[in-house]
């Protein structure tokens, strides 16, 4: 008789240094973006909203505005914090997630067509495992050492 052993593969996240995790995750985060605003873009979504009488256009730059600039100062505040405190990393994964996901709320409250929000929202979503991944590849790059 014998017995058979089944494994199954784990997500296998290398140790990196700071400012490579906060470099890298920026970088995935904008080019995700940028192909989730195309997606939308070719979906008919308009990415305009009216406000107040005046009519804003969520373009391209937008995007990797809005990526980019919180991702970078969130795992930049998280990555300083942690030559005192690598627990931090762990609060940040966290803070940074739901603020990623609960300020999909903002993007529900404007007033963007269907697949706009859907895009919109889905860019929100986007943030969430990047930050998770690239502060987990930055606190296993500082156990490393």
């Amino acid at each position: 008789m014998s017995i058979a052993q089944t494994t199954t593969q784990s997500l296998r996240i290398p140790g990196v240094n700071r400012p490579i995790a906060i470099v890298g995750s920026v970088i995935v985060a904008v080019v995700v973006n940028l192909i989730v605003w195309l997606l939308g873009e070719a979906a008919g979504g308009s990415f305009e909203v009216v406000d107040k009488g005046v009519t804003t256009y969520v373009g391209g730059g937008g995007v990797v505005f809005s990526s980019a600039v919180p991702l970078l100062v969130g795992m930049t505040l998280a990555a300083l914090i942690s030559y005192v405190w690598v627990g931090v990393l762990r609060v940040a994964q966290i803070v940074g997630s739901v603020l990623a996901v609960a300020t999909i709320g903002l993007t529900l409250a404007a007033a963007f067509d269907t697949a706009t929000t859907v895009a919109l929202s889905v860019m929100h979503i986007v943030l969430a495992p990047v930050l998770v991944v690239g502060l987990e590849a930055l606190r296993r790059g500082l156990a490393a050492n």
